[in-house]
C-alpha cells in the first residue's frame, strides 16, 4: 500500500491529548494507546469527497448546536485517498432529536439503533453518542472509567471508539475543526497496513462474529494484512459464523464480491478456512485444482472475478445477481468443460439479449487466441456448422441454469466437500498445532471439529434470487427479446447495474466472460465486446 504522504503526516503531526491513560478492562492483553489528534488538512483529507447528502445532514445538525463527526471506514478511506463506500455520522443529539430534525427519517436496528436520514435517493446513517454509550455499557464484556485529566468530550469520543470493530475504523473526523481523533491506534495500523481488533480479537469476534467477515472484506479491499492475534482468531473462531442467518451471509458476501475486491476476498476466505463455510462448492473446486495462492492465473474462478473487479469500485457496485451468475457459469464449466468457441458464442448471445444466430456468426470470426491454462476449457473440437454450435450454446445455457439450482440446493452444497475433508485448512501451516489443540478443546465441549462445528450449511442464495438470475440466461434459448436496445460502445450504466437491471447485468456478465477467456493481452486484432474490430 503506497500512502507515503499520509504516512509522513501521521508520523509528524501527532499531538497527544493526554499523557497517561488509565482505565479498567476485563482482559490483561488489552493495551492502552496514546490519544492523538491530527490536522486533517496536513493529512490531505479533502472534504470535497464528502457527498452532498452527508454534508447536508452534517450542516443541519451543526447549525442546531450539536457535535457532529464522521466515523468508521469513511475516515480511513479519506486518509488513504480512496472513495468511501458510504459515510457514517455520529452526533451528540439524541436519536429522537434527529427524528424531529429531518422529515424523512426513521430509527432502525434493535441492538444498535441508528437513524436513517433520507436525502433524495440516498440514506445517511446517523448514530448518537448517548445510544452508543448505553449499548456499550450494556453489551460490552469490559468496563471503562474516565481517565484523569480527560474532559467530557474526549471521554465520550473515546468510549465510542472502543466499541468499533477494528482500529483503522476507530477514527473520528470533525470536518469543522479539521481534526482527526485517534484513541485506539488506528493511525499506526494504517501506517503498518494492518487490520487489528480494537479489543482482544477473541472477545471481539465472540461478541459479534460478523466482524470476522468484515475484517476479511476490509483486508481484501485495502490490501492490508491481519495482525497476528487477529488472524489467529479469524481462523480459530470461524465456527461462530453459524450464528448468522441467510440474509446476513448474503449481505456480507455481496460486500466482498460486488465492490471491486472479489478476487482478493476469495483468496483470503480460502486462506483462513472460511470459503468452506460460505461457498463449499467453490472450496471443493479450489482443492480439486490443487490451488495455491501463487496460481499464475490458472484458476478460472479467480480470473473471472478478477475481470469483474476491473469494472467495479466501492462507488460503482453491481447487483448480487451478477456474481451469482459468475458462480453458476463457472460451476457449469467445471461439471462439463466446453470448447472456447462455445463459451464465446454463449457470452455473445447473452450480451446481445438472445440473438443466437448473430452471436454464432460473430464467434466464427474470432481469431484471437484463448487462455489455454484453464481446465474448464476443452480442446477445440468438431464444430463444423452453425447448427452444431447453436446446439452446444443452448446446452451450455441449460447447464448454467442447472448449476444455479445446485448452488441453492442445501443437500448438494452440504455434500460438496465430502471428498475433501482436509481441504481449506492447508494454507496456514504455522498454526497447525494450535488449530489441532483448539479442535480437541471444541470436541470436549461437543462442538466438534472444524467442519462439524460450523453447524448446518447456510445456503444463502434464495429461491427469489435463483429465479432472477435464471432469467438472465433465458434469452439464449428463447431468442432475442423485444425491447432490447443496443448501447453505445464501452458505455456502462452503473446505476442500472447496481439495481440488477436485466440488460445491463447481461452485458456486464458477457464482458467478464469474454475478457477472461480471451484476455486483452492476447488480443491480435480481433472482435471484442466493446468494439467490432481492430487491426
Amino acid at each position: 500500500v503506497q500512502q507515503s504522504s499520509s504516512v509522513a503526516a501521521i508520523e509528524s503531526l501527532v499531538e497527544p491529548l493526554v499523557n497517561c491513560i488509565c482505565y479498567e478492562v476485563g482482559d490483561d492483553d488489552f493495551k492502552p494507546h496514546e490519544w492523538k489528534k491530527l490536522s486533517s488538512k496536513e493529512l490531505g483529507i479533502r472534504t470535497s469527497k464528502i457527498t452532498k447528502p452527508t454534508r447536508l445532514v452534517l450542516n443541519v445538525l451543526k447549525k442546531k448546536g450539536y457535535e457532529v463527526y464522521l466515523v468508521g471506514g469513511c475516515v480511513r478511506d479519506l486518509l488513504l485517498k480512496r472513495t468511501p463506500k458510504d459515510f457514517d455520522i455520529i452526533t451528540s443529539a439524541e436519536l429522537k432529536e434527529v427524528l424531529r430534525t429531518f422529515p424523512r427519517c426513521e430509527v432502525v436496528g434493535k441492538r444498535f439503533p441508528i437513524c436513517h436520514v433520507h436525502v433524495d435517493d440516498t440514506i445517511v446513517e446517523v448514530s448518537s453518542f448517548s445510544t452508543c454509550g448505553r449499548t456499550f455499557g450494556r453489551k460490552s464484556s469490559f468496563g471503562v472509567r474516565k481517565p484523569r485529566g480527560c474532559d467530557e468530550s474526549d471521554f465520550r469520543r473515546w468510549r465510542n471508539c472502543l466499541r468499533r470493530d477494528f482500529t483503522i475504523n476507530g477514527l473520528m473526523f470533525d470536518p469543522y475543526a479539521k481534526i482527526v481523533y485517534d484513541y485506539v491506534g488506528g493511525m499506526e495500523d494504517i501506517r503498518k497496513a494492518k487490520v487489528r481488533c480494537v479489543i482482544t480479537a477473541s472477545t471481539s469476534f465472540t461478541e459479534d462474529c460478523a466482524r470476522i467477515l468484515r475484517g476479511v472484506r476490509i483486508a481484501a479491499r485495502l490490501g492490508f494484512r491481519f495482525a497476528k492475534e487477529t488472524a489467529h482468531s479469524v481462523k480459530e473462531l470461524s465456527y461462530l459464523l453459524s450464528r448468522l442467518d441467510r440474509g446476513r451471509f448474503l449481505m456480507e458476501m455481496n460486500y466482498m464480491l460486488a465492490y471491486g475486491s472479489a478476487e482478493a476476498s476469495l483468496r483470503l476466505l480460502w486462506k483462513f478456512g472460511l470459503l468452506e463455510i460460505l461457498l463449499p462448492i467453490q472450496a471443493a473446486y479450489f482443492v480439486s485444482r490443487g490451488f495455491r495462492r501463487r496460481d499464475e492465473r490458472s484458476n478460472m474462478l479467480l480470473s473471472l472475478f478478477s475481470s469483474l473487479d476491473k469494472y467495479l469500485a466501492p462507488d460503482r457496485p453491481c447487483h448480487c445477481c451478477l456474481w451469482v451468475c459468475v458462480l453458476a457459469f463457472h460451476k457449469a464449466l467445471v461439471d462439463q468443460p466446453r470448447d472456447p468457441l462455445v463459451v464465446a458464442a454463449f457470452s455473445l448471445a447473452v450480451h446481445s439479449g438472445g440473438s443466437l444466430s448473430e452471436a454464432v456468426k460473430v464467434a466464427w470470426r474470432i481469431s484471437q487466441p484463448h487462455n489455454t491454462s484453464f481446465l474448464e476449457l476443452s480442446e477445440p473440437g468438431a464444430l463444423d456448422s452453425d447448427a452444431v454450435l447453436m446446439d452446444e450454446v443452448i446446452d451450455l445455457a441449460a447447464s448454467v441454469k442447472d448449476a444455479l439450482q445446485k448452488l441453492a440446493d442445501e443437500r448438494y452444497v452440504s455434500r460438496a466437500l465430502i471428498k475433501y475433508p482436509q481441504a481449506p485448512h492447508s494454507d496456514l501451516g504455522k498454526w497447525d498445532g494450535a488449530r489441532e489443540l483448539h479442535r480437541i478443546t471444541l470436541d470436549n465441549k461437543q462442538i466438534g471439529s472444524s467442519h462439524a462445528s460450523n453447524g448446518p450449511i447456510q445456503v444463502f442464495i434464495s429461491l427469489a434470487l435463483t429465479l432472477k438470475v435464471s432469467t438472465i440466461f433465458d434469452c439464449v434459448r428463447r431468442g432475442k427479446e423485444k425491447g432490447f436496445v443496443t448501447k453505445p460502445r464501452n458505455k456502462i450504466d452503473y446505476e442500472s447495474l447496481a439495481l440488477g437491471q436485466l440488460q445491463e447485468v447481461r452485458r456486464m456478465f458477457a464482458r467478464i466472460v469474454f475478457d477472461t477467456v480471451y484476455p486483452p493481452e492476447l488480443k491480435r486484432g480481433n472482435y471484442a465486446l466493446n468494439g467490432n474490430s481492430s487491426t
